[in-house]
């Protein structure tokens, strides 16, 4: 015991030393029980919050003082009991397949209650019981024998030794990225998962997606008393921001995203761009101006009429119009009246690695806004495609930008990601778009560094930053910045935060510093002459990735010291 706490007060983690004191003062060096086993896992989980960078040689320190601390390493590596999972009706699943069965057979019996209580509702009769109607839970229990250690990968492992746990849900729409991180965390870990029915209730709302016209205005007023309804200061982003910090005895997170969170952004995704979930791909476009969607519909509607090509099967619209391969293009009165905000569209390929495209508008807010929610379906990347303001007198109309950093001018993700957090090129996206952007313009050597810059992009929240470009020029050149728009850095930093892999390829369109603005004709014949070519040097980037792998995609540049093992 005594060495246990010297080495903490040596190394400068006076908590594990506090915490070992308390914890050896509790047990007997050489009996232990199934509530010292319990015990010991909540002092496992309390040693290691994340702002104390000592767990690797907190494991080491034990392992050396197992001579002196007798039992302790037989406590520490005992089993960890499954009281300490926040579910009921817990079950060890030792494959995948099985572990999903469970998780779906919890949730459409969830599900069913809730509608079921809804129809009587609506309909003026006794409510039934939902009392059970809570999301699926998934959990595992970690020792240091099952610890991994020596080149860990960047997922599918957990970080220290305990118990963790996360609510899952739409497993009809994720049960394939579920299934993965499953089959994962019982490979490197060596142990089962369990699953069982959380103690969190689905809210109404996430069930119940049609129209309640059929209720009159004082049952919608009596919602409240009779159902769950989605409790938002519970819905937060802490575990993907880094300020989650469990309570005593809770679980330690398995997933960036709580099945409430996941639920709330699924629901959003529909209303901002009017297509349904199950149609996003695993890659995904951002732009911001109309005409790339133009361009990009038509390239849609093109593939289907012939072979599909990259193994396109459907191209969807919004208002879930779609057109299979070889199939006739939907009539006009199947589309809807107006547009959702944020429209999408999608080239779908069978295995989930086809196209989204996103046009997200002008602007910061909706940028976040999209990835905020988008990053549930776990995407493999994002690209921000649109154009922008070149800085740089050297510059011309068309030529292309590829950011290499961003300045954070639009303040809108501060909060969550404070502006002093670098956000890093993804090295294996800056070379896809190079090597696009030379495959389809045919440049190389010299001309291609002319006509492609790579550099910092200003995102900025003010749409007419040219009426203080004086006071800007400073800021301008002491970042060596050469471009300027309001959404690369949002996007950016957002995949940054949320883990999804990122990159940004810019069109010059103006040079406003320059006195080069954009005026109708000029914009015209721009578009006409580079909006098509972009398009195809952005899909050319993502067949690139695709042919590399994903999973090369998803390395450790984008997770922490201390991070959930869920990809």
């Amino acid at each position: 015991m005594q060495t246990l706490q010297k080495w903490g007060a040596q190394s400068g983690c006076a908590a594990f030393s506090r915490d070992m004191s308390r914890y050896l003062s509790r047990i007997s060096a050489t009996e232990c029980s199934e509530a010292d086993a319990a015990t010991s896992n909540n002092f496992v989980r309390k040693m290691r919050p994340p702002a104390r960078m000592c767990d690797l040689e907190t494991r080491r320190a034990m392992a050396c003082c197992a001579p002196e601390a007798g039992g302790m390493m037989a406590v520490m590596n005992a089993p960890i009991f499954s009281s300490a999972h926040p579910a009921d009706q817990l079950a060890e699943f030792s494959d995948a397949d099985s572990a999903m069965a469970r998780i779906r057979e919890i949730y459409d019996s969830s599900v069913a209650a809730v509608r079921a209580r809804f129809d009587a509702f609506a309909k003026g009769k006794p409510l039934p019981s939902a009392a059970h109607a809570c999301y699926p839970y998934l959990g595992i229990s970690v020792n240091l024998e099952t610890m991994v250690t020596d080149s860990r990968p960047s997922w599918g492992t957990v970080a220290y030794p305990g118990v963790y746990g996360t609510t899952v849900t739409r497993p009809d729409l994720l049960c394939d990225y579920y299934r993965d991180q499953i089959e994962r965390l019982m490979r490197y870990h060596r142990v089962p998962v369990v699953v069982g029915l959380s103690r969190r209730p689905i809210p109404l709302p996430f069930v119940i997606e049609a129209s309640t016209t059929d209720i009159s205005y004082t049952q919608a007023r009596e919602l409240e008393a009779s159902f769950v309804l989605p409790e938002l200061s519970r819905i937060d982003d802490s575990i993907a921001n880094g300020t989650y910090e469990p309570t005593p005895g809770e679980a330690w997170p398995l997933s960036l995203f709580p099945a409430e969170r996941v639920d709330l952004a699924l629901q959003r995704l529909y209303h901002y761009t009017g297509t349904a979930p199950h149609h996003f791909q695993r890659f995904v476009l951002f732009t911001n101006y109309q005409r790339y969607v133009d361009e990009f519909v038509t390239l849609g509607r093109s593939l289907m009429s012939g072979d599909g090509g990259d193994g396109y099967v459907r191209f969807v619209e919004p208002g879930d119009v779609m057109q299979d391969l070889g199939g006739t293009e939907p009539d006009d009165a199947a589309r809807p009246k107006a547009l959702p905000q944020m429209p999408a569209y999608h080239l779908v390929r069978e295995d989930g690695l086809g196209v989204t495209l996103v046009n997200i508008g002008v602007g910061p807010s909706n940028a976040k806004t999209m990835t905020d929610h988008l990053a549930v379906l776990r995407p493999h990347c994002w690209l921000m495609v649109g154009h922008c303001g070149g800085l740089r007198r050297s510059q011309q109309l068309g030529d292309y930008v590829l950011a290499h950093a961003y300045v954070r001018d639009d303040h809108v993700l501060d909060h969550d990601l404070p502006p002093w957090v670098p956000v890093p090129p993804i090295a294996e996206i800056q070379v896809a778009l190079q090597e696009a952007v030379a495959r389809v313009t045919g440049l190389s050597g010299t001309e291609m560094k002319t006509r492609m810059r790579t550099g910092t992009v200003v995102s900025t929240d003010d749409r007419n930053w040219e009426l203080k470009s004086k006071a800007l020029y400073a800021r301008f050149n002491q970042s060596r910045a050469i471009a300027i728009d309001m959404e690369s850095a949002a996007v950016a930093a957002n995949g940054f935060r949320l883990r999804v892999p990122y990159g940004t390829l810019l069109c010059v369109s103006d040079k406003p510093l320059h006195g080069e603005l954009k005026l109708r004709g000029m914009a015209n014949a721009f578009y006409r002459q580079r909006v098509s070519q972009h398009m195809t040097i952005g899909l050319e980037a993502i067949r690139i990735l695709r042919e590399n792998g994903v999973e090369q995609l998803h390395s450790r540049k984008l997770r922490s010291f201390d991070e959930p093992a869920f990809r």
